[in-house]
């Protein structure tokens, strides 16, 4: 345990300096090159920078663990330990300069993912989880979560241009014929962070990439929150559907996704 606790203590360090360079790039997003990798899917130069910035001092701290990001290349790594980053997720919010994105690092071994980290840059807050020890807010250890009805708050939905709008169609229909009300951010990182804070009931995407969802699960998990069990590593080679939520309302959430996200 003493050795993720390092690892987490030195990869917070990274990361919010990682944050302040995208802060950076945000403050002057008139003058930001930005690319189009798809329908409703952006790349910047902040995007590629932020990484390669995360990537060095990963590679400085942890030289023998593998690395896993959205905008370069896979480092195979010797040490059974890969690190998963989304150097900005949100990055249409980002480039359209609004302060909805985060930075997240996830750290994988065995399978499952031992170190999640969310940093809001714009509000400076840094969600963390390590497995086994809980999730904190900056320093303070977040409660445990204890909603019980779809009718006591939102419930975060998000969008990948991997599946059909179909799926996000009927979940929103569902959850408000539940009682709930629906929010979306585009940030899913950022979504999965204000789960575990309590702030919305929980979250259902048909599919996400590694690099935003390991954190957020893992900061879910050991907030008291309901979790589907998967294998990161096959989240990190294919992706899959996220549903988390309190512990109340998870059952429901997983009962409108699978009507949802049938075929």
């Amino acid at each position: 345990m003493m050795i993720l606790e390092k690892k987490t203590e030195i990869t917070i360090a990274i990361v919010k300096s990682a944050g302040a360079l995208a802060l950076k790039f945000f403050h002057d997003v008139a003058n930001l090159n930005v690319e189009r990798k798809g329908h409703q899917d952006f790349v910047s130069r902040a995007d590629k920078e932020v990484e390669l910035f995360i990537r060095a001092g990963l590679e400085k701290a942890f030289p023998d663990d593998g690395i896993v990001g959205e905008e370069h290349d896979t480092k195979t790594g010797n040490s059974g330990f890969t690190w998963v980053i989304d150097p900005i997720d949100g990055t249409t919010n980002f480039i359209n300069g609004i302060p909805a994105w985060t930075i997240v690092l996830a750290g994988v071994c065995d399978d499952k993912t031992q170190i999640g980290i969310i940093f809001d840059a714009c509000h400076d807050e840094c969600f963390v989880a390590i497995s086994g020890m809980g999730t904190r807010l900056n320093d303070t250890l977040l409660q445990k979560l204890s909603a019980s009805s779809l009718a006591d708050g939102s419930v975060g939905v998000g969008f990948s241009n991997r599946v059909t709008p179909r799926g996000v169609k009927k979940a929103v229909g569902k959850i408000l014929d539940a009682g709930g009300v629906f929010h979306r951010n585009a940030s899913g990182a950022l979504s999965l962070a204000y789960v575990a804070d309590g702030r919305l009931l929980g979250y259902t995407e048909e599919h996400m990439n590694a690099w935003d969802c390991l954190a957020g699960q893992l900061l879910v998990a050991e907030a008291g929150g309901g979790f589907e069990i998967q294998s990161a590593d096959a989240m990190i080679t294919q992706g899959g559907r996220v549903v988390v939520g309190a512990p109340g309302v998870f059952e429901a959430l997983i009962a409108i996704s699978d009507q949802a996200y049938a075929l």
